[in-house]
């Protein structure tokens, strides 16, 4: 097991990392910009290292300044959290060539992920269902019309290498095709450096299901469960919860069993989320995140297991502390998103925290790196917090989550709290009717 790790992160995973690391007895290491000099995680944490000025490409994303403070301090393994460099394979290879472990996947299977149609290739493969589309990226208009044609309209125009909603446009017709073509290679160039797009039939009312896996990196793997993330502002996902409330106990068992099956096939190592649209029964596959997600703590509150702590075992060579049959549901979680952002609008909103209060009680918890005091920086993600919930069903999450929300104080900075107290008025919200398009007709009828 290791001594000491080094976390490449910031804000609320950087401490979720930190708690687990101590349980296990591991000493941390984090590393900070210079804006972030008085955050929660280098508090917390046994060491820190500056690693450079406030913008992340001179800290954050800063490859040299992480490798450096590994070697600086002993560090012997690399937790690189979320976002940054956590799905970076070139990261990922350099870490591996100084003798440092990189806790997360290989940097082949971070790179096959990565790329949305290799990624596609893959998982249909190792038999994952898939949307229909095109088989590779689209060279031209013509061909991107004769596919069309082919699969039916509407379909969506996706960036080989995009994410976030970036580079993905819609065609509702023949008549739409070239204008969503020519804007989504050029945004695609713009974000990310690569012009090539690929085509999919669009389904019109899906919901957004992941899947949770885990692999040992030996060929043995399992899956917990799945979330349903359908509730989402320009594909930025707001409103978590495990399990679906739309998913049956036999489709759950039998993709699960897939998405199991496929990562133990590449012997993947450590957590994996595999991410579908479900629409009338059926799954299609959309891409692999090959990281921890935001919204890991869900599926931890309805299995009782602790995820980070086994990204750590499994990196270690360890083997995982539970198997399949060991995983079992235990009632309903709900996570919902803490934004330092101005309604209606969602400008983000940086400044000063002149009071925080977490919420408490049974079956409540408040991942966050707020402080009385603590000033947001503008530099970086306006997640602030996760506000998790626990019920013995969904109902009573929903009502733990009200309540909860309802003793939450962040005064200072203006925060999307409101926005999940008017949700919760919402018939739809309690009885788990809506898909993917619903929170933005909502939002366009009530915040406009």
């Amino acid at each position: 097991m290791f001594d000491k790790i080094l976390i490449a992160n910031r804000g609320e995973i950087a401490l979720r990392v930190i708690r687990a690391a101590r349980e296990m007895g591991i000493a941390t290491v984090a590393v900070h910009s210079t804006a972030d000099s008085d955050a929660m995680h280098v508090r917390m944490a046994d060491e820190s290292v500056c690693i450079g000025p406030a913008p992340g490409p001179q800290s954050y994303l800063s490859m040299p300044a992480i490798i450096s403070a590994c070697e600086i301090t002993g560090a012997q393994a690399i937790h690189p959290g979320y976002g940054f460099l956590s799905e970076n394979a070139e990261f990922v290879q350099i870490v591996e060539d100084h003798g440092i472990t990189f806790i997360g996947p290989t940097a082949e299977h971070i790179r096959i992920m990565g790329d949305k149609i290799t990624a596609k290739d893959t998982m249909k493969d190792l038999g994952v269902p898939c949307v229909p589309g095109s088989d590779g990226g689209v060279p031209d208009l013509e061909a991107a019309k004769r596919i069309g044609e082919e699969i039916g309209y509407p379909v969506i125009i996706k960036a080989t290498a995009g994410g976030g909603g970036r580079g993905m446009k819609v065609a509702q017709t023949a008549a739409e095709m070239e204008s969503a073509f020519m804007t989504a290679r050029a945004e695609g160039k713009a974000a990310f450096g690569n012009d090539e797009v690929y085509i999919e039939k669009y389904l019109t009312t899906p919901r957004h299901i992941e899947i949770q896996v885990f692999g040992d990196g030996k060929g043995n793997a399992v899956h917990l469960g799945e979330r349903d993330c359908s509730l989402q502002r320009r594909h930025q996902k707001v409103f978590e919860e495990a399990p679906g409330p739309c998913i049956t106990p036999e489709e759950r068992a039998q993709i699960g069993k897939v998405c199991a099956d496929a990562v133990a096939k590449i012997n993947y190592i450590g957590a994996g989320t595999i991410e579908f649209l479900y629409e009338n029964g059926e799954f299609y596959f959309i891409e692999m995140n090959t990281r921890l997600q935001v919204e890991h703590p869900v599926t931890e509150g309805i299995f009782g297991v602790d995820l980070v702590r086994e990204q750590i075992l499994v990196a270690a060579g360890e083997p995982m502390s539970f198997g399949q049959d060991d995983l079992e549901i235990n009632g309903h979680a709900i996570e919902v998103r803490i934004n330092a952002e101005k309604l209606p609008n969602f400008a983000p909103c940086p400044g000063k925290i002149t009071a925080y209060h977490a919420p408490g009680g049974l079956g409540v918890r408040m991942d966050s790196a707020l402080y009385n005091g603590y000033s947001i920086p503008p530099y970086y993600d306006s997640l602030i917090g996760k506000l998790i919930v626990h019920g013995r069903d969904r109902p009573e999450a929903l009502a733990r989550l009200n309540r909860a929300l309802g003793e939450l104080i962040v005064d200072g900075v203006d925060t999307t709290v409101p926005l999940f107290h008017a949700l919760l008025q919402e018939p739809d919200i309690h009885s788990g009717d809506y898909n993917i398009h619903w929170l933005e007709h909502w939002l366009a009828e009530n915040m406009a």
